[in-house]
């Protein structure tokens, strides 16, 4: 059995744990990093990356077939070829896994093929992969597992019946699509599917899709989907589903559904699988997620949890910060970890962006809070790249005037919510936003705008004029 020695030793190659390994390197440690498959985790390889890459085809596509409103004429059928998306998605995939691995390289990391399993609290057995029966002594260690999707017991198994890994791969695209939860995986596969000319139905249990974001953000969404012609069923659950050799059913509210495919977007669960989490003495919930305090540290005090194994948020840009955050302690910096300003980025079409609390929240936590609003439809950019469903909400605390969320639907939201988060963390107030000068025309201009409207005084949407006070 070959044993090695390390400073720290991180399992997984996610976003959250080669980031890690990446900085734990350039800061002196000696560093292994476990991962049992490619570089890049979830995201990369079967999530954010691929999703991305064939919702801009998709994208394109749309701007093509309405080419003419912006006076340019292409003749003959468009029509969007799989077969080259599905290619382009892999050299894109395949190009940044190339990059993870030259930054590991750089920063010194060594990698080793296989799934860790603790022994004891800072030993690790490699045990399966090509690095099988290794093991690995380290000072420290972060969990970067991540999740993966969950598929019920009442769902029955067939290949009809896909989660987002095994439609990403999907060999043609197919007439009809079901998908069985309204979340964000669900909505970005309706959107992208209803481009390309499937007839796409969502069945969402509870009352809204994205039941978790803000209300306006939801049936704006809801409005423009239903637009594209994605049939939204909501508040009734799906029941009674079968798989057939070509097709799959099921029954909402007594009206019987029917699909090529069935895709099941219902939540993740935990990878933790093999990794003797009790060898270690590591304490985890009653449904396998691996709790952290605000260092990232989970109760054993020399291992750390990053990421999505932590149950909380399922982002990768969220997973990399922890994974930062926990090194900073392993080196001895100070700084403690927060969840409250954590932007979320859903690429339908609309996108949307969103960042801090949401009205319900306020009101839940008894915030008293000022609002602002302001709608795409009445930027110049908006309206010269055709692109004016939508609207960016400011809210603000009503006394102190510091902003207290952000929420943006419509073009680029995903980009925009980046100043956003950038002010929230610096405890900016509306009105500083509001007096900071923006570039024009662009669509940066709809947060400067938004935060204005939070104290009434807007120049491009109508503001009841205010009674000068007699002296």
């Amino acid at each position: 059995m070959k044993k090695e020695k390390f400073d720290l030793c991180v399992i997984g190659a996610g976003p959250g744990g080669y980031v890690a390994a990446v900085r734990a390197g350039q800061r002196g440690l000696k560093v292994a990093l476990i991962e049992k498959a490619e570089f890049g985790g979830t995201c990369l390889n079967i999530g954010c990356i691929p999703t991305k890459t064939l919702l801009a085809g998709a994208e394109v596509l749309h701007n093509a077939r309405h080419a003419a409103d912006f006076g340019i004429n292409i003749t003959g059928k468009i029509t969007p070829d799989w077969e080259k998306m599905l290619a382009r998605k892999d050299d894109t995939i395949g190009k940044l896994r190339g990059g993870i691995g030259a930054l590991l390289k750089a920063a010194g990391v060594t990698i080793f093929n296989g799934t860790g399993s603790f022994i004891d609290r800072k030993t690790v057995l490699i045990a399966t992969g090509k690095d099988r029966g290794t093991t690995i002594t380290a000072a420290n260690t972060i969990i970067a597992t991540g999740s993966e999707a969950l598929v019920p017991g009442f769902i029955p198994e067939s290949e009809r019946i896909l989660t987002s890994t095994e439609l990403l791969s999907i060999s043609d695209v197919p007439e009809s699509l079901l998908i069985l939860g309204g979340g964000v995986i669900g909505c970005e596969f309706a959107c992208l599917f209803a481009e390309l000319g499937t007839k796409v139905t969502v069945v969402e249990m509870l009352d809204s899709i994205l039941p978790n974001l803000d209300k306006d953000i939801a049936r704006t969404l809801t409005q423009a989907m239903k637009q594209a012609g994605v049939e939204i069923l909501t508040g009734k659950p799906l029941e009674k589903i079968k798989a057939a050799k070509k097709s799959v059913s099921g029954i909402v509210d007594g009206k019987k559904l029917s699909a090529e495919f069935l895709l099941v977007s219902i939540g993740r669960k935990p990878v933790t699988e093999g990794l003797n989490l009790v060898a270690a003495g590591i304490k985890s919930d009653e449904r396998g997620w691996i709790p952290v305090n605000d260092k990232c540290k989970t109760n054993v005090p020399n291992i750390y949890a990053i990421g999505d194994i932590g149950g909380r948020i399922w982002l990768a840009h969220l997973a990399s910060a922890m994974g930062l955050h926990a090194v900073d302690d392993i080196c001895g910096k100070s700084g403690n970890f927060s969840y409250d300003i954590v932007p979320g980025c859903i690429f339908t079409s609309p996108e949307i962006g969103t960042v801090g609390l949401s009205e319900v929240e306020c009101k839940e936590q008894n915030i008293d809070y000022k609002l602002g609003k302001f709608p795409f439809a009445a930027l110049g950019k908006a309206m010269a790249i055709n692109e004016t469903v939508g609207f960016c909400k400011i809210i603000a605390d009503a006394e102190t005037d510091q902003v207290l969320g952000v929420h943006i639907v419509g073009p680029h939201a995903t980009d925009l919510i980046a100043e956003a988060a950038t002010a929230m963390q610096l405890e900016t107030t509306a009105k500083a936003l509001g007096d900071t000068i923006h570039a024009h025309p662009t669509l940066g201009e709809i947060m400067m705008e938004a935060a204005h409207a939070v104290h009434d005084e807007c120049i491009h949407i109508p503001v009841r004029k205010r009674r000068e006070k007699k002296r």
